[in-house]
């Protein structure tokens, strides 16, 4: 048998020979998940010797890493603001940048109550963070997503979280919400462009291609979903984005064209302009308590499909 600090340099050096980066860390997560202890508990147990049967399915798992898989699939989770979220090829992987944007909404000015829409919610790690950080200040949350297969993810992140007042909902963008408003609408929509395809690493490439691509200029979805926002925006009403790293001039441009003020591109934590902020003009009306629903409905039950925004 071999020792776990043994298996950690051999995997290690195994990675790096495969052009992983962080190859160590890497590692060093399989075998916790493996095991089913944390960091620390790895760290106290490097002298202890691994059986077979758990040398086989970690083997297996360093095999598909060393192919290039992401690690979060592997692992099946993520962790996101502090919480631990399902993950897998069904939506896209949870970014630092989005984390970042979550840290930018809650330190908004915000409604004392509103109703909040993620739209393209993927694994619905914003919108269900968002919910879950406000609290009683979240009337309630609609999750829409264009894909089936995310909205199910969707809904067992949700189930994971054990939240209430949790809408998911299929939608071609705002085509299912019709004449439906919100004070809050935030958005990690595909913004890469067709372009940029061949440049993307591997493991973003394993990332459904309906989270990834916007057209040719990266830009045709979010152009369309800025386009139709003001009218599912209540008077001062907020939208908040993450965009690619060169699209914060277009995009400020468009927000201005479709009635949106006091816009602001927040940086990122490398400098880089990447999630605009901006609102409606005017007041938000208050929430009627009539309206209030402690469950709500689920509707993923439409097939997944490319949307066209030519």
């Amino acid at each position: 048998m071999t020792s776990v600090l043994d298996i950690i340099e051999k995997g290690t050096t195994y990675l790096e020979s495969k052009g992983i980066d962080e190859a160590r860390r890497n590692m060093q997560l399989l075998v916790t998940h493996q095991l089913g202890c944390s960091k620390v508990e790895l760290y106290m147990q490097f002298d202890r010797l691994m059986a077979e049967d758990e040398l086989t399915p970690l083997r297996e798992k360093l095999k598909r890493r060393g192919s290039g898989e992401p690690l979060q699939h592997i692992l099946g989770s993520v962790e996101f603001f502090r919480r631990d979220f399902k993950t897998d090829a069904r939506a896209l992987i949870p970014r630092p940048e989005t984390e970042e944007l979550a840290s930018i909404i809650l330190n908004l000015d915000l409604p004392a109550s509103l109703n909040l829409l993620d739209m393209g919610t993927g694994s619905g790690v914003l919108g269900l963070t968002l919910a879950a950080e406000l609290g009683g200040k979240c009337h309630c949350a609609t999750l829409a997503d264009v894909s089936h297969d995310a909205l199910v993810l969707a809904e067992e992140n949700k189930n994971l979280l054990g939240l209430g007042r949790i809408e998911l909902l299929w939608s071609d963008l705002f085509s299912k919400l019709e004449d439906r408003k919100f004070h809050l609408i935030v958005a990690n929509l595909p913004y890469i462009s067709d372009a940029d395809e061949q440049t993307l690493s591997s493991e973003v490439q394993r990332d459904p291609p309906l989270a990834l691509y916007g057209g040719k200029d990266g830009l045709d979805i979010l152009r369309e979903f800025i386009k139709q926002a003001p009218l599912h925006l209540h008077p001062g009403g907020m939208i908040a984005l993450e965009i690619g790293y060169d699209q914060a001039e277009a995009v400020e441009t468009m927000l201005g064209d479709n009635e949106f003020i006091d816009i602001k591109t927040h940086n990122d934590l490398s400098g880089v302009a990447r999630f605009p902020i901006a609102k409606l003009p005017g007041s938000p009306p208050p929430i009627e308590p009539a309206a209030e629903s402690a469950e709500l409905q689920t509707d993923t039950n439409q097939q997944s499909q490319s949307a066209d925004y030519s």
